[in-house]
């Protein structure tokens, strides 16, 4: 057994009280408007706060090569707009013990998808919890229920693969600071703040072990703000390219007018700055060709409009406006997208469901 497996306490957790599990706040959380019951199921909540910086941009195939090279960074700097304001992101790898050798590692996709699903579950009945006497919030689950709930959607992982990430997420840190670089908006933070097993057999192997995992505090804080949006998970676990998965949920954040008769517009520029995950592309007609390849996976799962080509495949229905440099090399593409009916819809139900939330959470 490896080193990276064993579930041994990130830092002293305390478990959350019964109470949390019933919370206001976390109730309000797993509140969603749906015509039925199977639509429900397939909801999640996107956090603008949190889910619109760049936060998982190595994967680990890259990250291994850069190991072998010599040029893996020892952190990671990015430049984006956070609250209105330039903000700057700095993200320090884990050190984790991999069979015997001591490994760096960034949150990259395996990362973000297992955050994804711990929140799904989160807004499932006894799972998530919110003390607001502590604020925090997390949830409770089993590495079963977490490997069944990437299965059902395409994301197999072994057990050990999962423990692994939770491991870079409770010992990865990320600091956000305010433009002036010293105003901090919040000090480092590891991704999960806290991170617990407790089991009556060998917690490294028991399936149905109980794992508790503490969100980062903008997660908490949206959750107590109700700043998050309803939006369909399943769709968005469907995507394939980790970009597609990142678009997706900014495309709820920001296009929150969706209308067939509204366009929206969004530069690569934008996309490269704020996702983090075109800084590794060695050519930018390479990082061009990945965003359209994350566009049309959008516009094959509805989100976006798309036409069919010759061979039958849908392709997104983009405008493309280049900026040419002097020297005849593209500076910048514009990508004007169009909203499909089901985006419309699900931003409509959206913001009727965030308006709801927001009245109940202000009613004593």
């Amino acid at each position: 057994m490896s080193s990276s497996e064993k579930p041994e306490n990130e830092k002293k957790f305390d478990p959350p009280s019964k109470e949390a599990f019933g919370s206001k706040q976390i109730d309000l959380f797993r509140t969603f408007l749906c015509k039925d019951e199977e639509q429900l199921k397939k909801m999640s909540n996107a956090i603008p706060l949190w889910d619109c910086l760049p936060l998982y941009s190595i994967s680990r195939q890259a990250a291994g090569k850069m190991q072998k090279a010599g040029t893996f960074p020892k952190l990671l700097n990015f430049e984006c707009t956070y609250l209105g304001r330039k903000t700057f992101v700095e993200i320090q790898p884990a050190r984790l013990v991999n069979e015997g050798v001591v490994t760096e590692y960034f949150p990259g996709a395996n990362e973000q998808l297992i955050e994804d699903a711990l929140r799904k579950i989160a807004t499932l009945q006894n799972y998530g919890f919110y003390e607001n006497g502590k604020n925090r919030s997390g949830v409770s689950f089993t590495i079963y229920q977490l490997r069944q709930e990437l299965k059902k959607h395409g994301h197999s992982r072994s057990h050990r693969q999962i423990v692994l990430s939770l491991r870079i997420l409770a010992r990865s840190s990320i600091e956000i600071s305010a433009e002036d670089g010293r105003t901090k908006i919040f000090d480092s933070c590891a991704y999960f703040r806290g991170l617990s097993s407790v089991s009556r057999s060998n917690m490294a192997e028991d399936p149905d072990a109980s794992w508790y995992v503490e969100f980062h505090p903008l997660i908490t804080r949206a959750i107590n703000d109700v700043q998050y949006r309803q939006f369909d998970y399943e769709s968005m676990m469907s995507h394939k390219p980790q970009l597609a998965r990142w678009l997706h949920k900014y495309f709820i954040a920001k296009f929150t007018n969706a209308s067939l008769d509204r366009k929206f517009k969004i530069r690569f520029s934008t996309i490269k700055r704020v996702s983090g995950l075109l800084e590794f592309y060695e050519r930018k007609r390479d990082a061009i060709k990945a965003i359209k390849e994350a566009l049309n996976s959008l516009a094959s799962k509805r989100i976006l409009q798309g036409i069919k080509n010759e061979n039958d495949e849908i392709l997104a229905l983009l405008e493309e406006e280049k900026t040419i440099g002097t020297n005849n090399e593209i500076v910048d593409v514009e990508f004007t997208v169009f909203s499909t009916v089901e985006l419309a819809c699900e931003a409509k139900r959206s913001n009727t469901n965030k308006n709801i939330i927001e009245g109940k959470s202000k009613e004593k």
